[in-house]
C-alpha cells in the first residue's frame, strides 16, 4: 500500500482496544483500571482518521461495551468508561476473551483499520490466571499481526501473560491494581513506539531468490536430567549457528528450552546478526525443572515461534525448520503436536541420547530417516554434518522446471480442480497422492489472476480442502498442500463427490470462471471401486463442458476410464505409490491436451427473478453438540460457498444458543463471502443448557429479521431460516414458529437422532423440509436435499395477480377439522371418519375454492394433512379414508387448540386469514381435557378463528361452549355413531360465516394532540395473577389500540415479573400497531414467586428507559410506565420508586384486592395516578381514567415565552448553579431542583450561546456536570429533572466556591472567560457555613465572576456577604418557598444581565515570577493513614493551578515518616499530566515515629540540589510546603534553619495532632503555619496558602474585571491569586 504522507500522513493512527478482567476477583480493583483506561485514553489523539479506542470487558463471556468506531471523539469515549459497570461473574476465560476481541473487535465492521495498515494495539488487565488456554487465541492474534500488552496483578499468571503478549518484554505487572500508574508511562513509551503506520509488506515469491533462506529453532531439553550434558548441547547450537548466514533477508534463528514448560530465549525476528545471536547461546544457562513435557513444548514453538509476529516468513515460503535435543522420554503425548507441525509444513529434526525413546523421535520427526541418535550428548560433533546436510538439503530452493510447450500463452487461463480418493484404502498412499500435486501444481502459472485451484478430498462425502478463489498465489495454494490430512471413511461413493464438484465447485460463488469461457478442468485420483453410481454425475460433468482427466489404480483404472472426458485422458497404476512413474507422462498429457483447448465462449445467462436472499443459520450450542459443532460449521461454511454473497445479493447472519442465544453477525454485518467465510472458520462452541429452541427462534425473528439487521423482507426479499438442532427444546415452539411463518419466514430444520423428529416438522415451512441425520458428521449427505428443497419453494416466475371480480364473489373457506385420536375414541373412530368424508364432499375443494386439513391428538397433535397439501376433493378424500387411529393419553384438547393456531391456521401451511378468507376450525372430542383449555381458545378466538366443537357423553359441554367461538355452536351427541344427526346442522352454521371476513378498523375514540410518548407496561406475572392474567393482557391490547404507533409517533414496550423480570419486547422492537399487538396477544403467564416489585421497577430503569432500547426520553418525549400488580411486593418499591421520579418516568399503579393500595400510592409518579380495581376482570372500567391520565401528562409542555431581552443583549454567558446538597435541604431540594429548571428554560443554549453547569455540595463539592458537558437545552433540563440530593455534613460554602473557581470556572470545564464571555454564579444556600467564605468569595469576584445568591433565614447574610454585590441576593424562610421569589429573581438577574458588558479579554503581562521550584514533604506515617487521600487530593489541587513545564514550574514531592522516600525529583517530570497521573497513584507509606527533622534536612540536601533538578543557583524561588499531622520525635531546628539560609520557603499545614509551635518555627515566618482541624478540611486553608505564597514574592499587574454599567465590582487594586498560582 503507497501512503501519501504530507503533514497530515506523518501523524500518528492507532487502534487500540482495552480487555478488561471483569470476573469477581477484580472487583475492588476494578474503579483502577477504569481511572488507568481514562488516563491511556487521555494521552491518545482521538479522532476519525487518528487514534481509535474499543472497550471490552470480560469473565466468562466477554462483552464489548463499545467498538472502535462506536465514537469518533475523546469525550464520547471518556464518558464511556466513566459510565462501565463492573460485569462480575466466573470463571476467568481469557482465551475466549482474546478470541472474541480478534474475531469480533479487530474487524473493518467493528472499526479496524489493520487492512490499511494502521498498528492494531490490545492492552490486557487481567487479575488472575485463565480457566482455558490462552495459547491458540494469543498465537491467532500474533499472526493477525496485533500487538498485545498484558498487565497483570499479584494474583495473575506471569508466564501466561508473557505468552500471551506480543512480546515477553510487552509484559507488565503490578502488586496491585491501584499501582497501575506506575506502569502507565512504560507502556505509553511502548505504545507510542509502534505508531508510525505500518506498510504491509509484499510476499515475495520465493523462486526470485537464488541464494536459500530458512527459519531455524532450536529446542532444548533443559530438564534436570540435562543438566550435566548442557554445556556439549550449548556448544552444539553454537557450532551450527557459525554454519548459517544470518542477516535480515537469509537466516533467521530462534532458541527455545523447556522442562515442564517452555521458555524462548529469543525469537526468530530478535536478532539480525550472527554475533548477537552467538552471544545470546554463549550465555545460555540450564533451566531445570521436571517433569520432561517434550508435547507441551513442540505445541509451544508451533504457536508462539512459528508465526509472523515472531519472525516467521512461513508465509513468503522460506523453509521452516526445528531441531530438537532431547535427552529423556516426554511425560506427555508428542503425536498431535508432531502432527500440527507437519501440517504447518514445519521440518522437525530430532536427536536423542540413550535416554530418549527413539520411536518417540522418529514420531516426532518430519520422516523417520530425520531422527537423529547419540549415546550421549558429547558425541553431538560428530553427527552435527549429518544434520547440517539434510537441513541443507530440506531447506534448498526448488527451481521449477520450465514447462515443455506453451499451453499457458495458447491458454491463458484455466480452473483445476484436483478430486483426491482420501478414504482408508488410500491412506498409506495418500503422501504420494499429495506429492503428485505439488508437481502438477507446480507448472501452474497462478499469479495475475491465470490459473486456479482448488482441491477436494472424497470417502464416503465430499469435503473442499479449499476452492478456486481461496488462493491467489502459488506459494499459498503449495503449503495448503503440503499440510494436507488424509480424511479417511468409507465407503467410497465416487459418484456423489463428482455431482458435489459439479455443483459446489465449478460454480462463480467458487471461483470457477466458466461463464467467463475459462476452461474447466477436473483431476480424479481414484484408488477403488465407487460404491454409487458413476455414470450420471460423470455425463452431467461432461455436458457441463468440463474435462476430467483421471488417474487410477488396478482396483479403479476402468471405472476412472469411464469417467474420463476421453480414455486416453485416463491413466493407470499398480497403486500411488507409483505416481512418481508417470508424473512426467500425465503433465506431457495433460498439456497436449490443453494446447488444443479453444477458450469456451462465456454464455450471459439471463438475470435471475429470485436474485436475491436473506439467509440465517440457527445453530444448536448447547452441550449436547460439542462434538459435533466442527461439523455444523463446516455444513454451514459450504452452504455459504454455494450463495452470492454481496450487499445487493445474498446476505448471511449466523447465531448460536443454547440457554441464550447469541448473534455471531447480522445480515448487514459483512457484504463479501470471505469476511463471512472466515468469521464462520473461527466460531467456538457456546455450550450451556438448557436448550431453548422456541426462545432463539423467537431472537431471530425479533432481532435478526429486522430491516435494522439487514433484512429486506420489506423490499420482498426472500427470507430463510436454516435451523440445525441436536436435541429437544425445554421450551415451547409452537408460537415463535407460527410467529416466523406469519412473518413470511420460510424455515429449514434438520436435527440428529437426539432431536425430536415431529418437532422440528412443527417448526418446518412444512413437515416435508424437516431432515434428519444420523449425527451430523452425516450433514453432508442431506446437502443437496436441503438446496433442492429450498428451489422448490423459489420456483422462477412473475408473481400471482389475483384479479377478483366474478370469481372473487364466490366463497371460500378454509376448514380445519381436529379428531379425538386418544384410547377413548378408538371404536367411535371410524365414524368420526365418515363424518369427515361426508363434510368435505360437501365442500368446494380447490386452490381458490375450499381448502381442508386434518388434524388428530390426543397427548401430542399430528397433522395428517395441512390446508396447502392437497388441491383437489379426490385427494382429500384418500387422506381421510387413510386415517388410522392415533392413540394414546391422557387428551390434551388445550395444546392440540394451540398447535392448530400456531402450525396450522398460518400462511407457510395454506391458511388465508390475511386474505380474509373465513377460517373455520370443527373439533371432534370424547372426553374431557387433561390440561387447561382456556388461553387456546382466546387465542384462536383472537385470531378470528370460528370454532364448532362437537362432544360425545364422555365430553365436558361447558368446555366444549367456552372453546366454541360462539356458546351457539357447541353441538353434543351422545355417541359418535349419531354424528350423521348434527351434519346438517353443523354444514348450516359453516356456510352462514361463509362471506369473506374483512378485518375490522379499530375506532380511535380520542385525536391524540400528542405527537410522541414512550409507554412501558409492567405486568405482574407471578403465581398470584395466573387466572388474571388473559384479562390483564386484554387491556394492554385495548390501551394499545388508542395508540398511534409509528416509526416517530408512540412507542411501546412490555415487560413481565415476578422473582425476576423479563422483557417481551422493547420500546424500538417494533414500528407497527399490528406487530406489537400479535405480539401482545402472544404473551403466556410467566409464573414464579415471590413478587419483586422494587427490582422489577429498578430493572425497567436500568434496561428499558434507555436510549439503546427505544427511549427518547433525552429527545423530551414523555416517558410513562403503567404498573399491572395483584400483590403486595416482597421487596422495598421506594428506592426503585423514586428513581423513576427523578428520571422524570411517569408512573400509573394498577391493583387489585390483593395489591397493597398504599404501596401503589408510593410507586406512582402522583398518589392520584393509583387505580384500584377489586379483579382485574374489571380493567375496562377504569380504561377511559388511565388513557384520560396518560393524555394529561403526555400533552408537550409550552414554555413560557421569556418576559425580557436578555439574550439579545448578551450573546454569550456562561452560568453555574452551585447548590446546597447538605442533610439540611432534604425535604426541600425538589424546590431548588425546580427553581434551576425555570432559570434555565430562559437561556438560549443552543448555537453555542449560554453555556450551563451544575455544582452540588455540602461537606465538598461535586460537579452533576460542566460548562461543556450538554450543548442542547433538552439535554440540561433532563440532567436537572433527574438530579438526587447529595445529602452529608458539615456544609463548608467557602470549600465549594474555591472548588468552581478552581475547578468549574477553567477552560478545561468549558469556561469562555479568556474569550470575554460574562462569568456568572448562582449560589443557593440553605445554612450557615462551616468553613471561612470571604476568602474564596473575593477571589471569585476578583476573578471576575458575578455572583448570585438566595439564602434562607439560617444563612441569608452570609449570602448578601458573597453575593457580587448586596441587591444581587435575595432571601426567603425556607427553599420550599422559591416559586414566591422566583420571576423576581428571575427578573433581577436579567437586569444586572442586560447592563453587562462582554469581558474584554486581556493578556497578563509576562510575570516577573513565571519559574518556581515547589516541593511538597507530605507525612506518610501511621497517624495519617485515614487522611493520606485528603492530603493527596490537596496536594493534586495545588498542582493543577502550577504551569508545569522544563522552563515553568517544577514539582517534587517527598513521603516521610521513621525515613524519608522521593516519589519524584524536580527534574523527573516535565508535564503537569505526567505530575498529576503519578499523584493519584501516591500510596500511604506508613511507619513509625515521625522523624520531621531527618525528612527536612533529607530535602535540603537531596531535592533542593541541581542534580536533582533544582534551579537556585539560576535564582529561582525554592519553596517546600509540609503537610504534618503530629508531632516530630526529632530535632527540627537546626534543619530548617538550614534550608531557610539556603533560601528556601517553607510553608507548614498541620492538623490538630501536630504541634503549632514546631510548625511555626519551621515555617518561613509564624503566621505562614496554618492548622486545620483534620486533613479533610485541608480546602478551607488553600486559599490562605495562596496568599501567603503570593505575599512572598513580588507584585504584578491587576486584572481587568467585568464592569457592570458604571458600577465596578472591584473598586481596590488586588493581587489575586492567580498572579503566582493559576
Amino acid at each position: 500500500m503507497n501512503v501519501c504522507f504530507l503533514a497530515e500522513g506523518r501523524r500518528q493512527r492507532r487502534d487500540v482496544v482495552f480487555l478488561l478482567d471483569g470476573s469477581d476477583a477484580t472487583r475492588n480493583g476494578f474503579p483502577a483500571m477504569k481511572e488507568f483506561v481514562q488516563k491511556m485514553v487521555e494521552k491518545l489523539e482521538v479522532a476519525e482518521n487518528r487514534d481509535r479506542v474499543s472497550v471490552v470487558q470480560y469473565s466468562r463471556d466477554p462483552e464489548a461495551h463499545f467498538y472502535l468506531n462506536t465514537y469518533t471523539t475523546k469525550e464520547e469515549i471518556l464518558d464511556g468508561v466513566r459510565g462501565l459497570r463492573h460485569k462480575g461473574g466466573r470463571p476467568l476465560y481469557t482465551g475466549a476473551a482474546l478470541q472474541y476481541v480478534r474475531d469480533n473487535v479487530f474487524t473493518a465492521s467493528s472499526g479496524s483499520r489493520r487492512l490499511e495498515g494502521v498498528p492494531q494495539i490490545l492492552v490486557l488487565l487481567s487479575g488472575g490466571r485463565s480457566f482455558d488456554s490462552v495459547e491458540a487465541a494469543a498465537s491467532s492474534l500474533k499472526e493477525l499481526g496485533i500487538l498485545t500488552f498484558g498487565i497483570g496483578s499479584r494474583g495473575s499468571d506471569s508466564r501466561e501473560l508473557q505468552r500471551i503478549s506480543y512480546d515477553p518484554n510487552y509484559a507488565l505487572s503490578v502488586s496491585d491494581f491501584s499501582e497501575l500508574p506506575n506502569v502507565q508511562e512504560q507502556l505509553l513509551a511502548s505504545v507510542q513506539s509502534v505508531s508510525i503506520p505500518i506498510t504491509p509488506t509484499t510476499p515475495t515469491v520465493t523462486a526470485d531468490y537464488v541464494t536459500p533462506r530458512k527459519d531455524v529453532v532450536f529446542l532444548l531439553d533443559g530438564s534436570d536430567g540435562t543438566r550435566n550434558s548442557f554445556p556439549a548441547m550449548r556448544d552444539f547450537v553454537q557450532r551450527v549457528v557459525e554454519q548459517f548466514t544470518i542477516e535480515a533477508n537469509r537466516d533467521r534463528v530462534s532458541v527455545v528450552q523447556y522442562s515442564r514448560e517452555a521458555e524462548v530465549h529469543f525469537y526468530l525476528n530478535s536478532y539480525t546478526t550472527k554475533e548477537d545471536v552467538l552471544d545470546r547461546v554463549r550465555g545460555l544457562k540450564h533451566k531445570g525443572g521436571r517433569p520432561l513435557y517434550t508435547g507441551a513444548a513442540l505445541q509451544y514453538v508451533r504457536d508462539n515461534v512459528f508465526t509472523a509476529s515472531t519472525g516467521s516468513r512461513r508465509l513468503e515460503g522460506v523453509p521452516q525448520i526445528l531441531i530438537l535435543l532431547s535427552g529423556g522420554r516426554s511425560f506427555d503425548s508428542v503425536d498431535a503436536a508432531a502432527s500440527s507441525l507437519k501440517e504447518l509444513g514445519v521440518l522437525t529434526f530430532g536427536i536423542g541420547s540413550r535416554g530418549s525413546d527413539s520411536r518417540e523421535l522418529q514420531r516426532v520427526s518430519y520422516d523417520p530417516n530425520y531422527a537423529i541418535s547419540v549415546s550421549d550428548f558429547s558425541e553431538l560433533p560428530n553427527v552435527q554434518e549429518q544434520l547440517l546436510a539434510s537441513v541443507q538439503a530440506v531447506a534448498t530452493p526448488i527451481t521449477p522446471t520450465s514447462p515443455t510447450l506453451t499451453a499457458d500463452d495458447a491458454i491463458p487461463r484455466k480452473d483445476v480442480v484436483f478430486l483426491l480418493d482420501g478414504s482408508d484404502g488410500t491412506r498409506n498412499t495418500f503422501p504420494a497422492v499429495r506429492e503428485f500435486v505439488q508437481r502438477v501444481v507446480e507448472q501452474f502459472n497462478i499469479e495475475a489472476n491465470r490459473d486456479r485451484v482448488s482441491v477436494v478430498q472424497y470417502s464416503r462425502d465430499a469435503e473442499v480442502n479449499f476452492y478456486l478463489n481461496t488462493y491467489a498465489t502459488k506459494g499459498e495454494i503449495l503449503n495448503t498442500v503440503r499440510g494436507l490430512r488424509h480424511r479417511g471413511g468409507r465407503p467410497l461413493n465416487t459418484g456423489a463427490a463428482l455431482q458435489y464438484v459439479r455443483d459446489s465447485v465449478f460454480t462463480a460463488s467458487a471461483g470457477s470462471r466458466k461463464q467467463e469461457g475459462v476452461p474447466q478442468i477436473l483431476i480424479l485420483l481414484s484408488g477403488g471401486r465407487s460404491s454409487d453410481n458413476i455414470d450420471t454425475p460423470a455425463s452431467a460433468l461432461k455436458e457441463s463442458g468440463i474435462l476430467i482427466f483421471g488417474i487410477g489404480t488396478r482396483n479403479s483404472s476402468r471405472e476412472v476410464q469411464r469417467i474420463a472426458a476421453d480414455p486416453t485422458y485416463a491413466q493407470s497404476i499398480n497403486e500411488f505409490s507409483d505416481l512418481p512413474s508417470v508424473q512426467q507422462q500425465f503433465i506431457s498429457s495433460l498439456n497436449d491436451v490443453l494446447v488444443q483447448v479453444k477458450p469456451m465462449t462465456p454464455t450471459v445467462a439471463a438475470e435471475r427473478r429470485m436474485a436475491r436472499r436473506d439467509v440465517v443459520f440457527l445453530l444448536d450450542g448447547s452441550d449436547g453438540t460439542r462434538s459435533s459443532f466442527p461439523a455444523m460449521r463446516a455444513f454451514v461454511e459450504r452452504m455459504v460457498e454455494r450463495l452470492n454473497v454481496s450487499e445487493n445479493r445474498d446476505r448471511v447472519s449466523v447465531i448460536q444458543y443454547s440457554r441464550d442465544p447469541e448473534a455471531h453477525f447480522y445480515l448487514n454485518t459483512y457484504s463479501r463471502k470471505d469476511d463471512v467465510l472466515d468469521t464462520l472458520r473461527g466460531l467456538r462452541h457456546k455450550g450451556g443448557r438448557p436448550l431453548n429452541t422456541g426462545a432463539a427462534l423467537q431472537y431471530v425473528r425479533d432481532n435478526v429479521f429486522t430491516a435494522s439487521s439487514g433484512s429486506r423482507l420489506a423490499e420482498g426479499v426472500p427470507q430463510l431460516l436454516i435451523l440445525l438442532s441436536g436435541g429437544k427444546s425445554s421450551d415451547n415452539v409452537d408460537t415463535p414458529a407460527s410467529s416466523l411463518k406469519e412473518l413470511g419466514v420460510l424455515i429449514f430444520a434438520i436435527g440428529s437422532r437426539s432431536s425430536d423428529s415431529r418437532e422440528l416438522q412443527k417448526i418446518s415451512h412444512e413437515p416435508s423440509y424437516a431432515l434428519s441425520v444420523g449425527d451430523f458428521a452425516d450433514l453432508p449427505s442431506v446437502q443437496q436435499q436441503l438446496f433442492s428443497n429450498i428451489n422448490t419453494v423459489f420456483v422462477e416466475g412473475p408473481s400471482i395477480t389475483t384479479t377478483t371480480i366474478a370469481e372473487g364473489r364466490r366463497q371460500r373457506r378454509d376448514v380445519v377439522f381436529l379428531l379425538d385420536g386418544s384410547d377413548a375414541t378408538r371404536n367411535g373412530f371410524p365414524a368420526m371418519k365418515e363424518f369427515v368424508q361426508k363434510m368435505v364432499e360437501k365442500l368446494e375443494v380447490a386452490e381458490n375454492r375450499d381448502r381442508v386439513s386434518v388434524v388428530q391428538y390426543s397427548r401430542d397433535p399430528e397433522a395428517h394433512f395441512y390446508l396447502n397439501t392437497y388441491t383437489t376433493k379426490e385427494e382429500i378424500l384418500d387422506g381421510v379414508r387413510g386415517l388410522r387411529h392415533k392413540g394414546g393419553r391422557p387428551l390434551y384438547t388445550g395444546a392440540a387448540l394451540q398447535y392448530v393456531r400456531d402450525n396450522v391456521f398460518t400462511a407457510s401451511s395454506g391458511s388465508r386469514r390475511l386474505e380474509g378468507v373465513p377460517q373455520i376450525l370443527v373439533l371432534l372430542s370424547g372426553g374431557r381435557s387433561f390440561d387447561s383449555v382456556e388461553a387456546a381458545a382466546s387465542s384462536l378466538k383472537e385470531l378470528g378463528i370460528l370454532t364448532f366443537g362437537i362432544g360425545s357423553r364422555g365430553s365436558d359441554s361447558r368446555e366444549l361452549q367456552r372453546i366454541s367461538y360462539d356458546p351457539n355452536y357447541a353441538l353434543s351427541v351422545s355417541d359418535f355413531s349419531e354424528l350423521p344427526n348434527v351434519q346438517e346442522q353443523l354444514l348450516a352454521s359453516v356456510q352462514s360465516v361463509s362471506i369473506p371476513i374483512t378485518p375490522t378498523t379499530p375506532t380511535v375514540t380520542a385525536d391524540y394532540v400528542t405527537p410522541r410518548k414512550d409507554v412501558v407496561f409492567l405486568l405482574d406475572g407471578s403465581d398470584g395473577t395466573r387466572n388474571s392474567f388473559p384479562a390483564m393482557r386484554d387491556f394492554v391490547q385495548r390501551v394499545v389500540e388508542q395508540f398511534t404507533i409509528e416509526a416517530n409517533r408512540d412507542r411501546v414496550s412490555v415487560v413481565q415479573y415476578s422473582r425476576e423480570a423479563e422483557v417481551h419486547f422493547y420500546l424500538n422492537s417494533y414500528t407497527t400497531k399490528e406487530d406489537v399487538l400479535d405480539r401482545v396477544r402472544g404473551l403466556k403467564h410467566k409464573g414464579g414467586r415471590p413478587l419483586y416489585t422494587g427490582a422489577a421497577l429498578q430493572y425497567v430503569r436500568d434496561n428499558v428507559f434507555t436510549a439503546s432500547t427505544g427511549s427518547r426520553r433525552l429527545e423530551g418525549v414523555p416517558q410513562i410506565l403503567i404498573l399491572l400488580s395483584g400483590g403486595r411486593s416482597f421487596d422495598s418499591v421506594d428506592a426503585a420508586a423514586s428513581s423513576l421520579k427523578e428520571l422524570g418516568v411517569l408512573t400509573f399503579g394498577i391493583g387489585s384486592r390483593g395489591s397493597d393500595s398504599r404501596e401503589l400510592q408510593r410507586v406512582s409518579y402522583d398518589p392520584n395516578y393509583a387505580i384500584s380495581v377489586s379483579d382485574f376482570s374489571e380493567l375496562p372500567n377504569v380504561q377511559e381514567q388511565l388513557l384520560a391520565s396518560v393524555q394529561a401528562v403526555a400533552t408537550p409542555i409550552t414554555p413560557t415565552s421569556p418576559t425580557l431581552t436578555a439574550d439579545d443583549a448578551i450573546p454569550r454567558k456562561d452560568v453555574v448553579f452551585l447548590l446546597d446538597g447538605s442533610d439540611g435541604t432534604r425535604n426541600t431540594f425538589p424546590a431548588v431542583r425546580e427553581l434551576v429548571q425555570r432559570v434555565v428554560e430562559q437561556f438560549n443554549i443552543e448555537a453555542n450561546r449560554d453555556r450551563v453547569s451544575v455544582v452540588q455540595y455540602s461537606r465538598d463539592a461535586e460537579v452533576n456536570f460542566y460548562l461543556n458537558t450538554y450543548a442542547t437545552k433538552g439535554e440540561i433540563l433532563n440532567t436537572v429533572r433527574g438530579l438526587r440530593h447529595r445529602g452529608g455534613r458539615p456544609l463548608n460554602t467557602g470549600a465549594a466556591l474555591q472548588y468552581v473557581r478552581d475547578s468549574v470556572f477553567t477552560a478545561s470545564a468549558g469556561s469562555r472567560k479568556q474569550e470575554g464571555v460574562p462569568q456568572i454564579l448562582i449560589l443557593l444556600s440553605g445554612g450557615r457555613s462551616s468553613d471561612n467564605i470571604d476568602t474564596p468569595a473575593s477571589a471569585l469576584k476578583e476573578s471576575g465572576i458575578l455572583i448570585f445568591g438566595i439564602g434562607t433565614r439560617n444563612s441569608s447574610r452570609e449570602v448578601q456577604r458573597i453575593a457580587a454585590d448586596p441587591t444581587y441576593a435575595q432571601s426567603i424562610n425556607e427553599f420550599s418557598d422559591l416559586p414566591s421569589v422566583q420571576q423576581q429573581f428571575i427578573s433581577s438577574l436579567n437586569d444586572v444581565l442586560v447592563q453587562v458588558k462582554p469581558m474584554t479579554p486581556t493578556v497578563a503581562a509576562e510575570r516577573r515570577m513565571a519559574r518556581r521550584d515547589v516541593v511538597f514533604l507530605l507525612d506518610g506515617s501511621d497517624g495519617t493513614r485515614s487522611s493520606f487521600p485528603a492530603m493527596r487530593a490537596f496536594v493534586e489541587r495545588m498542582v493543577e493551578r502550577l504551569n508545569v513545564s522544563e522552563n515553568r514550574d517544577r514539582v517534587s514531592v517527598i513521603q516521610y515518616s521513621r525515613d524519608p522516600e522521593a516519589h519524584f525529583y524536580l527534574n523527573t517530570y516535565s508535564r503537569k499530566d505526567d505530575v498529576l497521573d503519578t499523584l493519584r497513584g501516591l500510596r500511604h507509606k506508613g511507619g513509625r515515629p515521625l522523624n520531621t527533622g531527618a525528612a527536612l534536612q533529607y530535602v535540603r540536601d537531596n531535592v533542593f540540589t541541581a542534580s536533582s533538578g533544582s534551579r537556585l543557583a539560576e535564582g529561582v524561588p525554592q519553596l517546600l510546603i509540609l503537610l504534618s499531622g503530629g508531632k516530630s520525635s526529632d530535632n527540627v531546628d537546626t534543619p530548617a534553619s538550614s534550608l531557610k539560609e539556603l533560601g528556601v520557603l517553607i510553608f507548614a499545614i498541620g492538623s490538630r495532632s501536630s504541634d503549632s509551635r514546631e510548625l511555626q518555627k519551621i515555617s518561613h515566618e509564624p503566621s505562614y503555619a496554618l492548622s486545620v482541624g483534620d486533613f479533610a478540611d485541608l480546602p478551607s486553608v488553600q486559599q490562605q496558602l495562596f496568599s501567603n505564597i503570593n505575599t512572598v514574592f513580588v507584585e504584578g499587574p491587576s486584572i481587568t474585571t467585568t464592569t457592570i454599567g458604571k458600577k465596578k465590582l472591584n473598586r481596590l487594586p488586588v493581587i489575586p491569586p492567580i498572579l503566582l498560582w493559576s
